[in-house]
């Protein structure tokens, strides 16, 4: 229990550092206990919910501040990752970092971040780089790892099959059920898709589960109706290229799927920019559900992956397999997708 001072004197607080001994008598508490609970490590759950808020609790009261050096001396570990992202692009990437960040903070980890531009001499250097300033492991974001690591290695959205390694994915099959389904119950049969760069993480798995939803529900993808963009750019520009390209060749379809809901965006002005309204004429179809979807003019209909989850998953497993190397470890985290519906889509009049 925390002492409590007398009414008269109000308790002070120590000028000088506060050590780990002179928390644990202020608490009359191990040393042990206190370092479990502050390191937030995975034996502290072991320890009582009320003990943990006492020790947080003094550790703010009295401005405890462990001795980074010691600790790393001490655990044989630097308390840094490193993290590899392609670039910090205002869709897919803020998302994640956000449920990324926050369990690193409180577990007491910082974090090194590397963007490759897709460059494959980077992605093969990165790695190794970062394994010279000693992290402790590895996160990938929409990242191939090209070679072996000596480390923990959880990738978002993951689809590696090397050893050592834990995916979080998302489940494509039902996403794009989830989004077809949607549209056929609206009406729509001639649907155009648009699929992404063959190079990212996702295309392949949301590609199979476009082609497995449409055939159970009947709906034909036909070639002339598919477009693809190689730009490692996920920006509005893509989409409204390759939009416009279809749109110079054929009108004759109802709703378009789009690769992400940047794309989306650019599909719908190149619609536009060609005299047609979305949902009006067009239905339109994102996927990922990022923070300005629902602020543009029509809001998008999308498929939300929870990127923020996939993120807060990412870093949690990472940080559990740091902290006890020599337990199992899941390959594969599968989270589901949420369809929102909003302006972009409507029934065929």
């Amino acid at each position: 229990m925390v002492r409590t001072p007398k009414a008269s004197e109000p308790e002070k607080i120590p000028e000088r550092p506060v050590r780990l001994k002179t928390l644990a008598e202020y608490l009359d508490l191990s040393p042990a206990t206190i370092s479990l609970v502050l390191n937030n490590a995975p034996a502290s759950k072991a320890i009582s919910e009320q003990t943990r808020k006492r020790v947080l609790a003094a550790a703010k009261e009295l401005n405890y501040q462990p001795n980074f050096f010691a600790r790393s001396l001490r655990t044989k570990q630097s308390f840094t990752v490193g993290i590899i992202i392609p670039e910090p692009s205002e869709g897919y990437f803020p998302l994640v970092m956000k449920g990324i960040e926050q369990p690193l903070v409180q577990a007491g980890y910082f974090f090194l971040l590397a963007s490759h531009l897709w460059r494959k001499d980077w992605m093969e250097e990165y790695p190794r780089m970062l394994m010279k300033r000693a992290i402790d492991g590895l996160l990938l974001i929409n990242t191939p790892l090209l070679q072996d690591f000596p480390l923990p290695v959880v990738a978002v959205p993951g689809h590696q099959s090397r050893e050592g390694v834990t995916n979080i994915v998302l489940d494509h099959m039902q996403a794009t059920l989830l989004g077809l389904r949607h549209l056929y119950d609206l009406g729509h049969r001639r649907i155009a898709f648009m699929r992404g760069p063959s190079f990212t993480q996702d295309v392949n798995a949301r590609w199979d589960g476009l082609i497995e939803a449409a055939h159970g529900l009947g709906l034909p993808v036909l070639p002339e109706l598919c477009m693809q963009f190689e730009s490692p750019e996920m920006a509005p520009d893509m989409g409204y290229s390759v939009a416009r390209g279809l749109l110079a060749k054929t009108r004759d379809f109802t709703a378009m799927v789009c690769f992400n809901d940047t794309t989306a965006i650019g599909a719908i002005r190149a619609l536009r920019d060609a005299g047609l309204r979305c949902p009006e004429d067009v239905s339109v179809l994102g996927f990922d559900d990022i923070l300005s979807a629902a602020y543009h003019t029509p809001s998008l209909t999308t498929v939300r992956q929870p990127l923020r989850e996939m993120g807060e998953a990412a870093s949690e497993h990472l940080l559990r397999r740091i902290h006890d190397p020599k337990a199992p470890y899941p390959r594969e985290v599968v989270l589901r997708p949420e369809l929102i519906v909003r302006e972009s889509t409507a029934r065929i009049a």
